[in-house]
């Protein structure tokens, strides 16, 4: 009877050591990643580690999935969460989650840490390409959304608007994460703010 059970259990501590795992990448990099931070974090042996995971590689590359999808997931209900009637609220909402609020942010400092192995590993290529994709999908939502009402008078394709303002809140991001005082949060937000009121036509966002 207890067999049916394992698969949870080791779904659980799979779960577990990739959490694990993200707080040891943002805390000290990947250059410097241990099979003992790790074990470390989650509190369990080298070995438990290297029993789910026997390729370090492989665990990042979970990290990396799993620091995605929660971030996706935050977008969008930062979306969702404002008012459904409101397209020039949910834009705002939707450029404010994207971009890290201090140079120590986790959730950022985790992606773009993990980002950097694109260069090298086409698993990692393929989820930084995803979250481009998605997060130009739901901009580009949010515009038509905006132009359907008439709220906003578009200067081009939603499409090629969204990439622009994810290719803005990217940079924006890197430099924040990278401790550049010229670039805080605030500054970030009005001035891709600025971009959006320019290609929407909409003098309220």
């Amino acid at each position: 009877m207890g067999k049916p059970g394992r698969p949870r259990n080791q779904a659980a501590r799979r779960e577990a050591l990739v959490d694990a795992a993200g707080r040891a990448i943002a805390e000290r990099g990947l250059e410097g990643l241990r099979i003992k931070d790790i074990a470390e974090a989650a509190g369990v042996s080298q070995g438990s580690v290297l029993y789910y995971y026997p390729e370090l590689d492989d665990l990042v590359l979970e990290v990396h999935r799993d620091a995605v999808e929660g971030f996706l997931a935050d977008r969008r209900d930062a979306y969702d969460t404002a008012p459904a009637g409101d397209p020039v609220r949910r834009l705002r909402a939707l450029i404010d989650s994207g971009l890290p609020r201090t140079a120590e942010d986790a959730e950022h400092g985790l992606l773009y840490e993990l980002h950097r192995r694109a260069g090298r590993s086409a698993g990692h290529a393929e989820l930084m390409t995803s979250l481009y994709a998605r997060e130009v999908a739901l901009y580009a939502r949010a515009l038509e959304v905006g132009a359907a009402t008439g709220a906003f008078a578009l200067t081009g394709s939603a499409e090629d608007l969204a990439h622009a303002l994810v290719a803005l809140e990217d940079g924006f991001g890197l430099h924040i994460i990278s401790h550049n005082a010229a670039v805080r949060h605030e500054e970030a937000a009005r001035l891709i703010l600025a971009h959006a009121r320019a290609v929407t036509g909409c003098p309220s966002l």
